[in-house]
């Protein structure tokens, strides 16, 4: 094999590594937080995972290709993007009058007796409830609360609402409200807003 063609078969090894690296990098960062129930605003949304992720994949992988003289591959970015379209489409439909998942809010915190409720559906929302039994139940609720991402926040009525932010783009806002709090049990609500 000449030198040229030791250098570009280098070169072209190189690129996949790289290109398989940031993929994976990418993949990790995208859905281990979603795994692990993990919050904040480097977090990304199921809406960003269906539809930034996928497109984001098609660019690194157009790139690496194009890098080692492949430039078709990069005819395929657009169709990618078109079915990342449709999978956030369906992913939102899905979440539009879906009940929330556990958000953080279950599995509940050792210590209480968590009895999770019916839920309620209405008019473009939907909610799920849980009552916590056991000594400083609203105490220890809260901490747990917070321990999954959850800050205080205005409330809407005479309950206390805490929330937890994800997503880079498209933000995901779920909060959980504390009503009727005894020192001994404490109902807790919470809702996608």
């Amino acid at each position: 094999m000449s030198i040229e063609g030791e250098v570009a078969s280098s070169r072209a090894r190189l690129t996949k590594v790289v290109t398989g690296a940031v993929a994976a990098a990418l993949v990790a960062w995208f859905v281990a937080p979603q795994v692990l129930d993990w919050s904040g605003p480097w977090v990304p949304s199921a809406v960003e995972v269906a539809g930034l992720l996928p497109v984001l994949l098609a660019l690194v992988w157009g790139i690496g290709s194009a890098v080692r003289g492949r430039f078709r591959v990069l005819l395929l970015v657009p169709a990618v993007a078109i079915a990342a379209a449709v999978a956030v489409g369906v992913v939102l439909i899905a979440q539009y009058e879906a009940k929330p998942g556990d958000e953080g809010v279950l599995p509940g915190p050792v210590g209480v007796r968590v009895v999770e409720g019916a839920g309620y559906c209405g008019s473009h929302s939907c909610s799920r409830d849980l009552e916590a039994t056991g000594d400083r139940a609203a105490d220890v609720m809260r901490a747990h609360l917070a321990s999954r991402g959850y800050t205080p926040k205005a409330s809407l009525d005479d309950s206390e609402r805490m929330c937890r932010r994800t997503g880079l783009v498209v933000t995901h806002e779920a909060c959980a409200e504390l009503h009727k709090a005894t020192p001994s049990s404490v109902e807790v609500v919470w809702y996608v807003n």
